[in-house]
């Protein structure tokens, strides 16, 4: 899969498995750590920066993240962050007037603009950026197509309008506004926004020997390919030393449950709800939208924290783990709000990092188990989180031949969906919010191009046999658990 960054991703993993390496051995400190930064240094030749120094700070300051720590020392603890030394300070300016410009007669750019930014250069039209307000009025008038929009790759990338730039011309992200989807981390061609790692933390309680659960999104079916089942995942989790590995799906099971409940009851008064289970949708909605965030939301718990939940009402001493291509649920994970949640939240890219240091691999070809219903795994996909509660909704024998809904598979509709609700233009009853496209699935830490999973996922799902989802759940005893978000 190409992004932004591909040319240098493996490198930012190899960092993250050698300080896991370290964990492991219980030789991570700071000495060590700043060993490390020169042994990956050690021919003395910079591979990506201008020198050989400033890849040694950018090194040292990827090596804070990776072993769980602000980059910078800063008391910040976003889980997305900024690695200062390794931003370039892209032009900011907006417009520029390229060689394209024939430097007409009509100059229909100097025309209308309406402050006074542009005017005759030697060759071509000149912009003077310190009076340009970046309306885009010379570039849409431009005969040539000479004038260009030229946007940082990061702040493109935002749907939230969350990143700014300092004096200096870094890139600044604004806690008020991030809603943590992860999606301007590989878009940066420089490397420079990472998320902080959890793999050290999950790594010393494993020797600690706590008992340690893992727990695999929906949307891991198909990342690894269509020979690899959650059964293969689970026996090199118990190689790494975690107790048991949970199919999440299991918790798509639970909350389709009470937010079908949810949905009957609205349905009856007529108001309108959104999902709850994106927390960067839910995020998007809190920073944005609050009062929709206040009186609009589902009450039920995600997937992820209702798998939790479950796990430490067994057994409340153990420690749960989430894996997923999700960066956003790292920030719902240290949400103080939501009680019972897992403890950590690791990628897939971090979890084969994981797995690396340890010299595994993962198997292939093992059975096929099942500890959700074929509704619970599909939640990771745009219209799963809809169509199992109206399974649900189904299955308890209620009529849903008017139920209607609107599903938002990226950042944008997500936006416009719940901008519609604020202004009382939302024709459904609910939206099922997913910020990433096509849902979980096409999350910023995916293995794979989006067609690629979905082949090997549609191959891997058919091997489910087709238990609903209240037939499901009577196997387990998740009933005495709270699943409200307030408790």
């Amino acid at each position: 899969m190409i992004t932004n960054d591909s040319s240098f991703i493996n490198f930012r993993h190899k960092v993250i498995e050698e300080v896991c390496k370290l964990a492991w051995d219980k030789k991570l400190n700071k000495e060590n750590m700043e060993k490390l930064v020169y042994d990956m240094t050690s021919d003395n030749k910079p591979k990506f920066r201008c020198c050989i120094y400033k890849e040694r700070e950018v090194l040292r300051q990827r090596i804070n993240l990776a072993a769980g720590n602000n980059q910078d020392g800063k008391k910040d603890n976003a889980v997305v962050q900024v690695i200062d030394a390794a931003c370039m300070e892209c032009p900011i300016s907006s417009y520029s007037i390229t060689d394209n410009c024939r430097f007409c007669m009509g100059r229909p750019c100097l025309s209308a603009c309406s402050f006074d930014a542009i005017s005759k250069g030697e060759v071509r039209m000149h912009i003077d950026h310190k009076k340009c307000k970046e309306c885009g009025k010379c570039a849409s008038v431009c005969p040539f197509n000479a004038i260009v929009h030229l946007e940082r790759p990061c702040k493109r990338a935002c749907s939230v309008g969350a990143i700014t730039y300092d004096e200096d011309g870094l890139c600044v992200i604004s806690k008020d506004k991030c809603i943590s989807c992860g999606a301007c981390i590989h878009s940066c061609p420089f490397g420079a926004i990472s998320s902080k790692t959890y793999l050290v933390q999950i790594i010393n309680k494993i020797l600690e020997g706590c008992e340690v659960y893992a727990m695999c999104a929906p949307a891991t079916e198909g990342q690894f390919g269509e020979n690899v089942s959650i059964d293969d995942l689970r026996k090199v989790v118990k190689e790494l030393g975690f107790k048991d590995l949970i199919d999440v799906g299991l918790g798509g099971d639970i909350v389709s449950y009470y937010e079908s409940k949810e949905w009957s009851e609205c349905i009856k008064t007529g108001k309108k709800l959104t999902t709850s289970c994106c927390p960067a949708f839910k995020e998007m909605l809190k920073k944005h939208f609050k009062e929709q965030f206040d009186n609009n939301v589902s009450n039920v718990v995600s997937p992820m924290c209702a798998v939790s939940r479950l796990l430490k009402y067994k057994n409340p001493n153990c420690i749960t783990v989430f894996i997923g291509p999700c960066v956003a649920k790292k920030a719902e994970a240290e949400d103080p709000d939501i009680k019972g949640n897992a403890d950590f939240v690791m990628t897939y890219g971090e979890f084969t990092t994981l797995i690396r240091s340890k010299n595994l691999t993962i198997p292939e070809n093992s059975d096929y188990t099942q500890q959700s219903s074929i509704y619970g795994k599909k939640f990771a996909m745009s219209g799963g989180v809809a169509g199992a509660v109206l399974e649900c909704m189904k299955e308890r024998g209620e009529d849903i031949s008017n139920v209607k809904f609107t599903k938002a598979s990226n950042a944008k509709e997500c936006f416009t969906a719940v901008s519609l609700l604020k202004l009382g233009k939302l024709n459904e009853q609910f939206i099922e919010g997913m910020v990433c496209d096509g849902g979980c699935v096409g999350g910023p830490s995916k293995r794979k191009l989006g067609k690629e999973i979905i082949g090997a996922r549609e191959k891997l799902l058919d091997r489910a046999d087709n238990r609903g989802i209240i037939e499901n759940l009577e196997k387990y005893d998740f009933k005495n658990v709270s699943m409200s978000v307030n408790d």
